[in-house]
């Protein structure tokens, strides 16, 4: 009976409280792949939590003889719950997608319609210097506006390009919207936003760090100060619409941090085996003749 309630708690925990404080710890910026890695894990980890939480309650006392008419109360209530659970991330992952892939289509086509191509680029005439990119599985766009062509030299120009192609490779978008997804689906008392906030800063980072391996990393530094505060359209990825700050200090740094990489990828491990031994160990257990 103690499983359900553990994983349960593990549950909020994993959901609220646990992102607030990671994304106080700013120096996990420097080794951007190991922090992703953390997040997906403490993500998936809640995710796996909380489905297991009345899994396991069911199983409990369905799987513990004599079964009594409450022990089976119990059990569909806990099953409830978990459809409940489960039919809210669906639901979200239904709702988000549906409306990004909307308005992205939308986007494109007007790309499409109003600007010109330059080089695989859509420059589009714009009052202010911008630059993103529109993902999409039937063709992404990469989007800079004339004023952009004015302000950056080529090769910052250059460096800001290879950051959104970085962008539009490791499909960083899915990666925001499943974050995005996940604190939708959550109760607002539960679920943080720090999470879908942080990891906004580390898709940015990780394609500036993909960047400056095949561009000069001062142009894309002066590049991204051009570009200060430069708006991104819904449903995009904007080079420099996100923690410029933190990603220009992370820029700066060029040391490897290996041991830092290494401790959080094992905290990432540990913390998705958690749930995972809650939820996995008592089932098989059940499983075993008495």
């Amino acid at each position: 009976m103690l499983t359900p309630v553990v994983l349960g708690v593990l549950a909020v925990v994993l959901a609220g409280p646990l992102p607030a404080l990671l994304a106080r710890w700013t120096r996990l910026r420097r080794t951007p792949a190991a922090a992703m890695l953390l997040w997906q894990s403490t993500a998936l980890a809640a995710v796996l939590a909380a489905l297991g939480a009345g899994v396991a309650l069911a199983t409990d006392r369905l799987w513990q003889p004599p079964v009594a008419p409450v022990d089976i109360a119990v059990a569909a209530l806990a099953g409830w719950v978990t459809l409940v659970v489960a039919a809210r991330l669906l639901l979200s992952g239904h709702l988000t997608g549906t409306t990004l892939r909307r308005t992205r289509r939308a986007h494109r086509e007007r790309v499409d319609l109003l600007a010109r191509t330059d080089g695989g680029v859509s420059v589009l005439e714009h009052e202010l210097p911008v630059a993103y990119c529109v993902p999409g599985m039937s063709g992404s766009r990469i989007v800079v506006s004339s004023p952009t062509l004015v302000a950056l030299t080529s090769l910052e120009l250059a460096a800001v390009v290879e950051h959104e192609r970085s962008h539009l490779r490791a499909r960083h978008d899915l990666v925001l919207e499943a974050f995005t997804v996940l604190h939708r689906a959550f109760p607002r008392f539960v679920a943080s936003a720090a999470a879908r906030d942080e990891v906004e800063v580390l898709v940015e980072v990780l394609a500036d760090r993909a960047a400056v391996r095949r561009a000069d990393r001062r142009a894309l530094l002066s590049a991204l100060l051009a570009l200060a505060g430069a708006p991104a359209p819904a449903g995009s990825l904007g080079a420099a619409a996100s923690a410029l700050a933190a990603r220009i200090e992370v820029l700066r740094d060029t040391g490897s941090h290996r041991l830092q990489a290494a401790m959080v990828a094992a905290l990432a491990a540990a913390i998705l085996a958690l749930p995972t031994a809650l939820v996995v160990v008592p089932w098989l257990a059940g499983l075993e003749p008495r």
